[in-house]
């Protein structure tokens, strides 16, 4: 989760009527810039499920806010699927390590992706029974989820 929820009942609620003026979550930007340099370098990609306009919309974000500048990566790294489902071959075909997602069942798809972590800072991603299963682990904001990796 990059982009702050606008609305919650959209499907996809990134994005409210002023689009460029959504804010970030909170530490993001300095999450994702202390992982492209260790301990993934330029290997930290974007996936995200979109269809044209909200592609269009998370494109115009990103450069607004200087996103590929500020985070160092690569704005190559950046990738769109149609469906949630489809964020999996993506992964594979990029050989993803670690995902971070703020719904479960995006990661309950990436089942070959070696760690999955649980974005729940803010989202209300939690699982519907409270836990996180046993095959990710729960974040509540990007610095935990950097600690974590270094610590791995």
């Amino acid at each position: 989760m990059i982009v702050a929820l606008a609305d919650r009942d959209e499907d996809t609620s990134s994005f409210g009527d002023r689009p460029l003026q959504t804010p970030a979550v909170a530490g993001v930007f300095d999450a994702l810039a202390a992982l492209t340099v260790e301990p993934f370098a330029a290997r930290v990609h974007l996936v995200s499920r979109a269809g044209s306009k909200v592609a269009a919309n998370t494109r115009a974000w990103l450069t607004h806010h200087d996103f590929f500048g500020r985070t160092g990566v690569p704005a190559t790294n950046l990738h769109f699927v149609r469906e949630r489902r489809d964020k999996a071959p993506v992964c594979q075909r990029l050989g993803i390590t670690h995902s971070v997602d703020d719904r479960l069942d995006v990661l309950a798809y990436l089942d070959e992706v070696e760690h999955r972590y649980l974005f729940l800072g803010g989202t209300g991603g939690r699982a519907p029974d409270g836990k996180v299963p046993d095959w990710a682990t729960g974040v509540e904001t990007w610095a935990q989820f950097v600690t974590l990796l270094r610590e791995a």
